[in-house]
């Protein structure tokens, strides 16, 4: 599953349209579409493999962490997206193992219509434009008196919107959302969304939101009253994809959104998702919940760091620049934060970013929660285990238990949780709790929606016969 980063910056649209060309349209080349850029090649490489959920909670390096994306993984969507990216749901499967060693695949090259997706915006920002300087001539000059149209006495500013409609969440989520601007010391970022999650100025969003600015560089959040402040990162999670910036100088009239249960959704219910979709800040776009649950892998498009989730998905309209948005629920709730995307094979609408083709995913926001609050307490992430190294290859059958771990390290932790549960190489899981495990990225997505500490059940198969044991999840600190 391919999906995009949604923290690239698009050139804004002009504000009146352009002068006609003086030259004949038949000069320009046949089948060229006018303000069309070339195609580019896939940015998104093949990942790596690493070792899944394993590794100690010790000041010592663990050689299995960063996790690679697996093959065919979507890169942060949404950015969502919105839209901070899906991968290995669709298709082409996980990919190669957590902690299994063996030759990372070639890249594969693909081609992009980037160019096009920005020149289609600005062609229908330009139309509108001249369509409705056009109406108001025409009515304008066939005003004759004898028209039989009839005009309401009041504008839309003056209508009352009930609760619950869109018009009135979107009102009320709104002035708590923020675009932000992220560059790194070399210049080099872009833009995605974040929303007020405490009257201390904190903002949650998507860690690849956020990258560029990590170790140094500009950030800034802008609230849809134009109001900007400078911003610093408290604390990243690159596994999780979540991140919490704090605004300096925040002001003391800060509303966080409410935050509801996303245990409690179901599929069908309504969504509202708020971004800055190609840098149009303040975006609201609707539709509902098409699946829970949804293992997805993302990609930060280095080849080498994944995200793994187990998301909501929603048909919601997602493209870059949502990414670290709020899912809303139809009372205004915060239920997900919006990640990625899924993209045609051939990177989607864009030159190196994808559109929204009705498939966006959120990371549920009872993860995204625990996450924020530690790091906001410690500044950095943590992660349950289950201290064995995972497969990522192509499977339907479950996550396998590798014969070798992560730079010769053994692939089931000595004493770790899944030892002392009795698992071995060569186990397959393919049950987390009621959860059916269909692979590597699977498992990972279900034991990150755990605390260190849960209790789980475990059914795997050994020699042809299933099993279960009870496991008691370890914890790991940090990304590195």
């Amino acid at each position: 599953m391919s999906t995009e980063n949604e923290g690239t910056a698009v050139p804004p649209a002009p504000s009146a349209p352009p002068p006609p060309a003086d030259a004949p349209a038949a000069s320009a080349p046949q089948g060229a579409h006018p303000g069309s850029a070339p195609a580019a090649g896939d940015p998104y490489g093949p990942p790596a493999h690493h070792d899944a959920g394993s590794g100690e909670s010790t000041s010592a390096p663990d050689p299995s962490w960063p996790p690679p994306p697996p093959p065919s993984s979507p890169a942060y969507g949404g950015d969502d997206g919105a839209g901070h990216g899906a991968a290995g749901q669709g298709g082409g499967g996980w990919g190669a193992g957590w902690g299994a060693a063996h030759q990372q695949p070639a890249p594969k090259n693909g081609r992009g219509r980037g160019g096009l997706v920005a020149a289609v915006l600005v062609a229908a920002l330009v139309a509108g434009g001249l369509g409705g300087g056009l109406g108001y001539t025409l009515a304008r000059e066939n005003d004759s008196g004898s028209s039989t149209t009839v005009s309401s006495g009041t504008t839309g500013g003056n209508v009352k919107r009930d609760p619950g409609t869109v018009a009135a969440v979107a009102a009320a989520a709104l002035p708590s959302t923020v675009t932000i601007e992220a560059a790194s010391s070399s210049g080099e970022g872009g833009t995605g969304t974040g929303f007020v999650f405490d009257k201390q100025g904190h903002i949650v969003t998507n860690n690849h939101v956020v990258a560029d600015a990590v170790d140094g560089g500009n950030l800034s959040a802008t609230f849809p009253d134009g109001k900007k402040y400078e911003a610093e990162v408290v604390g990243n999670a690159q596994g999780y994809d979540v991140a919490v910036i704090k605004l300096k100088n925040a002001p003391s009239d800060l509303k966080p959104l409410t935050l509801g249960n996303s245990d409690d959704v179901a599929v069908g219910d309504s969504t509202i998702a708020i971004g800055a979709p190609f840098g149009l800040s303040n975006t609201v776009t609707t539709g509902i919940i098409s699946a829970k649950n949804r293992p997805v892998a993302s990609s930060d498009g280095s080849g080498s760091k994944a995200s793994y989730m187990s998301a909501l998905q929603t048909d919601a309209s997602i493209n870059p620049g949502n990414s670290g948005g709020p899912l809303l629920d139809a009372q205004g709730n915060v239920i997900g934060i919006n990640s990625a995307i899924q993209s045609t094979s051939n990177g989607g609408f864009g030159t190196g970013q994808a559109g929204s083709i009705g498939l966006g995913f959120a990371i549920p926001i009872n993860q995204a929660k625990y996450v924020a609050q530690e790091l906001i307490r410690t500044g950095k992430p943590v992660y349950a285990k289950i201290g064995a190294s995972v497969s990522l290859e192509d499977t339907t059958d479950g996550a396998k238990i590798t014969d070798q771990g992560v730079g010769g390290a053994e692939p089931v932790d000595p004493g770790g949780p899944a030892d002392k549960a009795g698992l071995k190489p060569g186990d397959v899981i393919t049950k987390l709790d009621d959860r059916v495990i269909d692979s590597g990225p699977t498992l990972i997505g279900e034991i990150w929606t755990h605390k260190p500490g849960d209790e789980v059940t475990i059914t795997y198969e050994r020699g042809g016969k299933e099993h279960t044991t009870e496991l008691t999840l370890g914890s790991r600190v940090g990304d590195s």
